[in-house]
């Protein structure tokens, strides 16, 4: 029974993969709204392995190692597939390459994010979770639109994925601080930023569905840095 319930985390991971190979299928077809549920099913598994770990108390070095390689194929590679065909569909061949640079900085985050013990309770960088909910559910969102946008709305949107490819790279290996939804408590001092995120996502939920996530991962780096920096004055005006 012991060797049984030692492995229920691995295979959840093992699930995270199956999604995000599933992911990468369904953006081969240009299925992009299956994507995006393939990656939002990989990161819940990806919740569900660490709590069933804890809860089980079932760690080991294979499951560690297990989770990243998972990571990189469900948040990493399957967000490239998904710009990376939607760009080849409307884009052109040499545009679309530049999604490849998702699954580089998403390798780089987490071999960074293994090593690094600053990182138990809180991030540094964006999660790679994040990153590639951000990028699947844009893409199935502006392929909804897509089709009607002028020749000036599509320049638009060109030059908005080049800024935000570099941009959103550049977050994934930062030194910059991003909280985590690891509830220590349920107080409302210690937990006030994380009810604030999460009431959000209701609300925005609510009004744009699914397509709120695009919204709420900019929420979430926007209230990080709005954390960090208050945080910096708080400690330099305690100095």
């Amino acid at each position: 029974m012991k060797n049984i319930v030692k492995h229920i985390p691995n295979f959840i991971t093992s699930l995270n993969i199956v999604t995000g190979c599933l992911a990468c299928v369904s953006a081969l077809f240009g299925a992009y709204e299956w994507s995006a549920y393939f990656i939002l099913l990989a990161a819940v598994f990806d919740f569900m392995d660490g709590f069933a770990a804890r809860l089980l108390k079932a760690y080991s070095p294979l499951g560690k190692q297990l989770d990243s390689l998972a990571d990189v194929i469900s948040f990493g590679v399957a967000p490239a597939f998904v710009l990376f065909a939607f760009l080849s569909q409307n884009m052109g061949i040499y545009w679309a390459l530049t999604a490849f640079v998702i699954p580089v900085f998403s390798a780089l985050r987490l071999a960074k994010f293994n090593i690094d013990e600053r990182q138990s309770s809180s991030f540094l960088g964006l999660p790679t979770p994040a990153n590639a909910l951000f990028w699947a559910f844009l893409i199935y969102g502006a392929n909804n639109y897509f089709a009607i946008m002028s020749t000036d709305q599509i320049r638009l949107a060109k030059i908005a994925v080049f800024v935000l490819l570099p941009l959103f790279s550049f977050l994934l290996v930062s030194e910059i601080p991003m909280f985590s939804l690891k509830f220590n408590s349920f107080s409302l001092k210690d937990n006030r930023l994380r009810y604030i995120f999460l009431l959000s996502c209701i609300v925005l939920l609510a009004i744009f569905q699914l397509l709120a996530f695009p919204l709420l991962i900019l929420l979430y780096i926007l209230l990080s840095l709005l954390h960090w920096a208050y945080q910096a004055i708080y400690v330099k005006s305690s100095n």
